[in-house]
C-alpha cells in the first residue's frame, strides 16, 4: 500500500502520558515552594527526555513531551496567549463521576499572539530529546474560548463579534507559523467544541430558536479554525482530535457525529483524530461525510481507550477498521488510542505498564492492517 500522506501515522498518539511519580511529587513541591521553578524544569525535563526515549524505543514515527510541563491539556496554553488571563471558575466541569480544579481561562483584554508564549520553548526542549525523530506539538483548539464562560465578556473589548474571531484566528495562525520557523512539522489542535455541540444540537432539535444558537456557534468555529490554518507554512501537517472529555477516565459530552460531520468537512486539516472506542461515539456512517473524498486527508481511529488498563481484543479491533473502511478507504484510516492518558495533571485510571501495553497493541495491530 502506498503511503501517499506522512502524517497521521498508521499507528499514531494522541498526545499526553501518564506523569510519573516522580514530576507528580515535584510539581507538589514546586506549589509548596520547597523546590525552585528552575528545579522542577530540571525534573521535568529528565521525565520529557525519558519518556520520548521510550516511545521511539517502541517504535512511534512522531514523539509527544507527553504535556508533561502542563497541568492542563488546554487552559495552560490559552493563559500564554495575550488578552487572557487566568481566574477562579469556582466550580467543578461537569464530568460524570467526577470533579475537576476550579482553573478557568477569561478575555482580559483583545487577544493576540505572544511571541514569548511558553509552549515555543517546550516545543524546542521535546525536539532536543527527540534528535531526528518527529515530534508532534498539541495546542488547543481557538474555539476553547468559546465555551464555559471564557469569552462572555468579549463585547468589553470588541464592537462586533466578527472582530473578535478575526484576533482569535490571527493569533493562532501567527502561533502556528512560529512553531514551523521552530522546526514543527506536525501539529494537533485538540478540541472537545464539537462534542459539546454534537450533545447541544440533539437536545435542542426541537426548539428552532435555541437550535439556532448553537449552529451559529458550529459556523463560527469553523471561521476561526479555518482563519488560524490560513496560508500555513509548507510542510507543516495540522491534524485535529475530536474529544469527548477526559479527566480521571471520565467523560463529558456523548451521540454519534452526525450532527457535526458537515461542519468537521469543511475544515482545512490533514487528518481527524476521532473517538470510538464506546457506543457513545455512535456508528462510522458519518466518516464518509466527515472524509469527503479529499485524498489527503486521513481518518484516525480511536478505537482503543485510553480510559482504563483492559487490553482490547485484536481480532475485535481490526474488524472494527474493516468496518470503518465502507465508509472510508483504508488507505486514509489509521489507528490511535481513542484520546491522551492524561489530558490533565492527574491522569487516567490505569497504570503506565498498562498504558505501554496499549500503544504496543496498537503498533501491532496497524502493522498488521496495513502491510
Amino acid at each position: 500500500m502506498t503511503e501517499k500522506i506522512k502524517f497521521p501515522y498508521r499507528y499514531d498518539i494522541v498526545g499526553s502520558f501518564l506523569r510519573p511519580e516522580k514530576l507528580k511529587e515535584a510539581r507538589v513541591e514546586f506549589t509548596k515552594e520547597e523546590i525552585s521553578e528552575a528545579e522542577l524544569k530540571k525534573i521535568t525535563d529528565k521525565e520529557i527526555a525519558a519518556l520520548i526515549d521510550k516511545e521511539k524505543e517502541l517504535g512511534l514515527k512522531a514523539v509527544t513531551d507527553g504535556e508533561f510541563p502542563r497541568s492542563w491539556w488546554h487552559l495552560d496554553f490559552l493563559w500564554g496567549l495575550k488578552g487572557v488571563a487566568h481566574y477562579d471558575y469556582k466550580q467543578s466541569y461537569k464530568f460524570h463521576g467526577a470533579k475537576t480544579r476550579t482553573d478557568n481561562a477569561e478575555l482580559a483584554g483583545k487577544v493576540a499572539y505572544n511571541s514569548d508564549h511558553p509552549f515555543f520553548a517546550d516545543f524546542e526542549t521535546a525536539q532536543k530529546f527527540a534528535g531526528d525523530t518527529v515530534v508532534k506539538q498539541t495546542i488547543p483548539s481557538p474555539t476553547m474560548l468559546f465555551r464555559d464562560n471564557r469569552s462572555d465578556n468579549w463585547p468589553e473589548f470588541y464592537d462586533t463579534r466578527e472582530e473578535y474571531l478575526a484576533d482569535l484566528s490571527k493569533a493562532y495562525r501567527l502561533t502556528i507559523k512560529h512553531f514551523a520557523d521552530l522546526g514543527c512539522k506536525y501539529l494537533q489542535i485538540d478540541d472537545t467544541t464539537w462534542a459539546f455541540l454534537i450533545s447541544k444540537l440533539n437536545e435542542t432539535a426541537d426548539d428552532p430558536a435555541e437550535h439556532e444558537k448553537y449552529v451559529q456557534l458550529a459556523e463560527d468555529a469553523v471561521t476561526v479554525i479555518n482563519g488560524a490554518l490560513k496560508d500555513r507554512p509548507d510542510g507543516l501537517t495540522i491534524t485535529t482530535h475530536i474529544c469527548r472529555g477526559n479527566f480521571k477516565s471520565t467523560f463529558l459530552f456523548s451521540g454519534g457525529y452526525e450532527p457535526v460531520a458537515k461542519y468537521l468537512a469543511q475544515l482545512d486539516y490533514d487528518g481527524y483524530f476521532l473517538e470510538y472506542d464506546t457506543d457513545r461515539a455512535g456508528d462510522f456512517v458519518p466518516l464518509r461525510k466527515i472524509w469527503n473524498n479529499r485524498e489527503n486527508v486521513r481518518i484516525v481511529l480511536g478505537l482503543v481507550t485510553s480510559k482504563n488498563g483492559e487490553l482490547e481484543d485484536e481480532d475485535r479491533i481490526i474488524a472494527r477498521i474493516n468496518e470503518a473502511s465502507k465508509f472510508v478507504p483504508l488507505d486514509n484510516l489509521c489507528l490511535s488510542p481513542q484520546c491522551g492518558f492524561a489530558s490533565t495533571e492527574e491522569g487516567n485510571v490505569l497504570t503506565e505498564e498498562q498504558e505501554w501495553a496499549k500503544l504496543k497493541l496498537i503498533e501491532d495491530i496497524a502493522n498488521k492492517v496495513w502491510k
